[in-house]
C-alpha cells in the first residue's frame, strides 16, 4: 500500500475518533456524564475503534478505488434525558462535525497563509487533513439518521417552527424503525446516486477557498 494511502487512512482514523470524543465532551458539559462514566472521553483508540467502520470499510473503499472515502468510530453514548436544554441534543450532534470543521480550518488556513514556508510535502499532508475533515463534516451533516445532521436539522426546525419540528421528529422516528443496517444502506444509496453530484463540487470549492489549492 502506498505511503499516501496509509497516511490518509491514519488521518481518517484520528479524525473520526476526535469527532466522537467531541460528542462526549459536549454531552458532559451539558450535564450528561454517560460517556465520561463509560471511559469514552479519551483519545485512546482502543475505546473508540469500530472494526467495520474504522478499519474494514475505509480499507475496502481505498482498495476498490471508490470515489467515496469515509469511515466512523464507535458512537459515543449519551442519555438525552440528562440534557435539559431545548437544543442540547443538537449541540451534542453538531460537536462532532464542528470538530472536523475546526481541524479543516486550522490546516487549510495554514496552507493558504504559510504554504510557501511549509514545503510541498507538508502542504500535501495538510491538504489531506483538510480534505478528509471537510468530507467527514459534510457527510455527517446529511440530515438522515444515523448521521449527526438529522439532530442538527431537528434543532433548526425547533427554532423555526414547533409544527415543523414535530413533523420532522415523526419522520425520524418512522425512518429509524427500519433498523440500523437498512438506515446506513439507504444513506449510502442516497449519497451515491442523488447527493454526490452536488457533494463533490461543494467539497472541492470549500477546499479551494480554505487552502487556495485545487484538488
Amino acid at each position: 500500500m502506498q505511503p499516501d494511502i496509509i497516511f490518509a487512512l491514519l488521518i481518517l482514523f484520528v479524525s473520526v475518533i476526535l469527532h466522537e470524543v467531541a460528542h462526549g465532551y459536549m454531552a458532559n458539559w451539558l450535564g450528561d456524564p454517560t460517556a465520561r462514566l463509560q471511559g469514552r472521553l479519551t483519545l485512546n483508540p482502543i475505546s473508540h475503534v469500530d472494526p467495520v467502520g474504522t478499519i474494514v470499510l475505509p480499507l475496502l473503499l481505498v482498495l476498490s478505488h471508490s470515489p467515496i472515502f469515509f469511515g466512523y468510530a464507535k458512537p459515543v453514548p449519551y442519555n438525552p434525558y440528562n440534557l435539559k436544554g431545548k437544543y442540547d441534543e443538537s449541540y451534542v450532534a453538531f460537536a462532532g462535525p464542528a470538530t472536523n470543521i475546526i481541524l479543516a480550518l486550522i490546516f487549510g488556513l495554514t496552507i493558504r497563509f504559510a504554504g510557501a514556508v511549509l514545503g510541498p510535502d507538508l502542504v500535501t499532508a495538510f491538504g489531506t487533513i483538510v480534505y478528509i475533515n471537510m468530507l467527514l463534516a459534510l457527510f455527517n451533516l446529511i440530515p438522515l439518521p444515523p448521521l449527526d445532521g438529522s439532530k442538527v436539522l431537528g434543532g433548526v426546525f425547533e427554532a423555526v417552527s414547533n409544527r415543523l419540528a414535530r413533523s420532522y421528529e415523526t419522520f425520524l422516528i418512522n425512518f429509524q424503525r427500519i433498523g440500523m443496517l437498512p438506515m446506513i444502506l439507504v444513506v449510502i444509496l442516497i449519497f451515491t446516486f442523488i447527493l454526490q453530484p452536488v457533494f463533490t463540487p461543494v467539497l472541492q470549492t470549500l477546499f479551494t477557498l480554505l487552502t487556495g489549492l485545487s484538488l
